[in-house]
């Protein structure tokens, strides 16, 4: 989306429907591009719900409040509705393994001295992380490619890798936690299976101890679709993004609340 060209139009879009004695209008923009808070910390968006002013090849423009506006880009959402209609959007939003979004602050019961248990949430601002469904290895080569997986950015610059895998369908993980003397003839290895429009089958990702670098290999069913040699801790995101992310995770979600008639969204550019 050209927010240039948007921040152009919004005066157009938005006539006669700011009242008279309100002299501003404020609006964000939901496209393929990462939300950020006003300490610069990146964000996942709340679901909103609004009344269509304007939608056209450019962007469709959602009222929320009097003087507030959301700018939605056309090619990214799920219907396009008419103008006029009342919508619920849900814009991208990072997850984690449960299904739970990435930003809901982690819970734990500690005890009181006298031995009642209490419930304590921690948020850190700008974390949303998606920790592996993965117990605390003993191998320190394990414990590495966990970290690396849940820390290293994937391509897109806003998501995790386990982000990634997450929006991929990733499932029925399993993992080898070898003993140092078995580094080689078992090596430390994570596999899921995912499902896209890229790719259906499963993935192991394993550690070889002689180069000190990484083997991603893709099965479907029984057969070695693909196995992929020296990969480096930081090609990680890069070469899992090549073979699974389809990119539907940018899709926004639109439902229209009343009876307006819709169109047909555009294909979701690759």
């Amino acid at each position: 989306m050209d927010r240039s060209l948007i921040k152009t139009l919004m005066p157009s879009l938005v006539a006669g429907h700011v009242p008279r004695n309100v002299r501003s209008f404020k609006y964000r923009v939901f496209d393929d591009q990462p939300q950020s808070s006003t300490l610069g910390f990146a964000i996942d968006p709340k679901p909103f719900d609004g009344k269509v002013v304007a939608a056209n090849d450019d962007a469709i423009v959602v009222k929320l409040k009097p003087s507030e506006f959301a700018v939605l880009d056309p090619n990214l959402v799920t219907t396009v509705p008419s103008e006029g209609a009342k919508v619920h959007v849900q814009p991208y939003a990072r997850r984690r393994f449960d299904g739970l979004r990435a930003d809901t602050p982690e819970e734990r019961t500690e005890m009181t001295s006298d031995g009642i248990p209490y419930t304590v949430k921690t948020h850190i601002l700008g974390s949303a992380p998606a920790k592996l469904p993965i117990p605390e290895p003993k191998c320190p080569e394990l414990h590495d490619l966990i970290q690396q997986l849940e820390e290293l950015p994937a391509p897109d610059g806003f998501r995790k890798i386990t982000h990634m895998l997450v929006d991929a369908g990733a499932k029925d993980f399993t993992w080898v936690d070898p003993t140092p003397s078995k580094i080689i003839e078992t090596p430390p290895a994570i596999s899921f299976s995912v499902s896209t429009a890229k790719f259906e089958g499963s993935v192991t990702v394993l550690y070889d101890r002689a180069g000190d670098v990484y083997v991603i290999e893709l099965h479907q069913g029984d057969e070695l679709v693909e196995r992929i040699d020296e990969v480096y801790f930081d090609s990680l995101g890069e070469v899992l993004a090549h073979r699974i992310d389809d990119g539907q995770w940018r899709q926004i979600r639109v439902d229209v609340l009343n009876a307006k008639a819709t169109r047909p969204r555009k294909a979701l550019p690759a």
